[in-house]
């Protein structure tokens, strides 16, 4: 997608630099553009963990890369299978609700079977990490074309009137590599020439919504409006609001879905409203091994400090009294029975243990 007019992917390995994968700092958007070198494995864990690199398709792929730093030159004593367990344990500790930083990690463990060098196994561990990173850019291109659909059957509704999508946090290209997964499908229909407009929550504490979603969309040149995290329920009281796309970090196989906090509380609000709430999201977001999305996953409790202060374009403002306690849990769970349907590169499939389990071998929706 672009940024001031120029493409750019999130992440992406310097080849004329091996030591070197770079990013996209978000940590700085939208006031300041910066890209971002990595050399480490703990460059690359640090990213991760304090959110320069966020969404759960880029936190995979920069975990993936981080297993190739960590192995490429490397020196140590340790047998080679002791090295990069550590190295995988360690990886995994960096955030804690996202469930493709374990799928991209087991997958570049396994295919490091076999390898004889640490020179081997660097080689194999990029080779992976670039397959990865390719596989979720067709990934979120495949649910932007399945997704499109869902937008063009409210388009005839309404002939030359926007479709307005309301969307939370930051699904877009930045959570992944290219496209998106709930922002995919209104960049396809943008493309297409359907005009839409996007309800941006702020997204409190971190406001990825009015930095990072924002951002996208003015820079794709979509119609959006940044709203308060609690104007979503009022819109849809008033008819303002068409169709709900967010994305996941974590879906169980029976289809609850783990996403940014405040998502519940918008998919109680459709639900009462009749609105439909979609979730879109590459099938390495589904966690297999888990049914019960309130009781199976670790949802990460964040510093207590986002809250005490946000943070804008001149620094950061306190707003919340020195001594008052505060609670930073930074995802919620949204049960199976308030989602419409899900969004994938397979297709479009109902939340619900028997459909996900037919989506594994399956190339169309049910």
């Amino acid at each position: 997608m672009r940024i001031n007019g120029q493409k750019f992917h999130t992440i992406w390995f310097d080849i004329n630099h091996p030591e070197t994968v770079k990013i996209i700092d978000q940590q700085k958007l939208p006031f300041e553009f910066c890209i971002k070198s990595l050399h480490s494995f703990h460059d690359a864990f640090v990213a991760i963990k304090d959110m320069t690199v966020r969404g759960a398709p880029l936190i995979g792929v920069t975990a993936a890369f981080g297993m190739y730093l960590g192995l490429y030159g490397c020196t140590s004593e340790l047998p080679a299978d002791e090295y990069t367990n550590v190295l995988a344990r360690e990886m995994k500790t960096a955030r804690p609700t996202a469930v493709n930083l374990s799928y991209a990690v087991d997958l570049v463990m396994n295919a490091l079977q076999g390898c004889d060098s640490f020179a081997e196994m660097a080689g194999k561990a990029l080779e992976t990490a670039m397959q990865l990173k390719q596989s979720e850019i067709d990934s979120s291109s495949a649910i932007g074309d399945f997704g499109l659909t869902l937008i063009e059957q409210v388009a005839v509704q309404k002939p030359g009137k926007p479709v307005n999508i309301l969307t939370h946090c930051n699904a877009g290209w930045l959570a992944c590599i290219d496209w998106g997964t709930a922002l995919a499908p209104v960049y396809k229909a943008h493309e297409k020439g359907i005009p839409v407009h996007v309800w941006v929550d702020e997204t409190r504490p971190r406001n990825q919504g009015s930095k990072l979603t924002a951002f996208e969309l003015l820079n794709e040149g979509i119609a959006h409006t940044v709203i308060t995290d609690n104007t979503g329920g009022h819109l849809m009281q008033h008819g303002l609001v068409d169709l709900v796309l967010v994305g996941s970090d974590r879906t169980t196989r029976r289809g609850d879905v783990c996403n940014k906090i405040g998502t519940y509380l918008k998919a109680l609000a459709a639900r009462d409203n009749g609105i439909p709430f979609y979730v879109a999201l590459p099938t390495s977001s589904i966690d297999f091994s888990i049914s019960d999305g309130l009781t199976e996953i670790t949802i990460e409790e964040r510093n207590g400090d986002e809250v005490r202060s946000i943070e804008g374009k001149d620094g950061k403002a306190q707003v919340v009294p020195d001594n008052s306690p505060v609670y930073n849990i930074g995802f919620d769970v949204t049960p199976a029975k308030l989602v419409t349907a899900l969004i994938t590169e397979k297709g479009i499939f109902a939340a619900s243990e028997e459909s996900i389990f037919r989506l594994l071998g399956s190339q169309t929706s049910v």
